[in-house]
């Protein structure tokens, strides 16, 4: 089988679910309205809020979601072979990915640019807060820890 009707196919139905799955999240679950300022410009102060070209934030969102996530399980799923690892990939994308990016994206913009502790501090409790945070920080620990353990042996180490 050839590589390239395989990818144009899979394009195909990311361009189908960025089209359909997205514009279902953003108008009915998210409610996103145009009218809304972002932070970065009700609390532009040009230094934490900023304006920013999209483009820009493009990039930094892709930097910030490129760890762990969707490293280790196309890694894990490859070892049975292409078809597992492209499964892995393109339903992770299109169902877990966009929901758990959108959403949280989301959320923090309507709390003011907040993290997901913050908005825990603020809405459950200084000890929830901190609860939060110190379990954002142990699930980094070990994600970045179990991808490491999975590309090392992966790679035959």
């Amino acid at each position: 089988m050839h590589a390239l009707p395989l990818i144009l196919g899979v394009l195909a139905i990311m361009a189908i679910a960025f089209r359909s799955y997205s514009l279902f999240l953003g108008r009915y679950v998210a409610q996103l309205d145009d009218s809304r300022q972002t932070p970065a410009h009700r609390l532009n102060d040009g230094q934490n809020y900023h304006p920013t070209h999209k483009w820009v934030l493009f990039g930094h969102h892709f930097a910030a979601i490129s760890g762990a996530g969707p490293l280790i399980g196309p890694v894990l799923a490859v070892q049975y072979g292409y078809a597992p690892g492209l499964l892995w990939l393109v339903l992770g994308v299109c169902i877990a990915g966009t929901v758990q990016d959108m959403l949280v994206l989301w959320a923090s913009v309507r709390n003011d640019g907040k993290s997901l502790a913050e908005m825990t501090r603020r809405l459950l409790g200084t000890a929830a807060g901190t609860a939060a945070a110190v379990a954002i920080l142990f699930i980094v620990i070990i994600a970045l820890s179990g991808l490491g353990l999975v590309v090392v042996k992966a790679l035959g180490g």
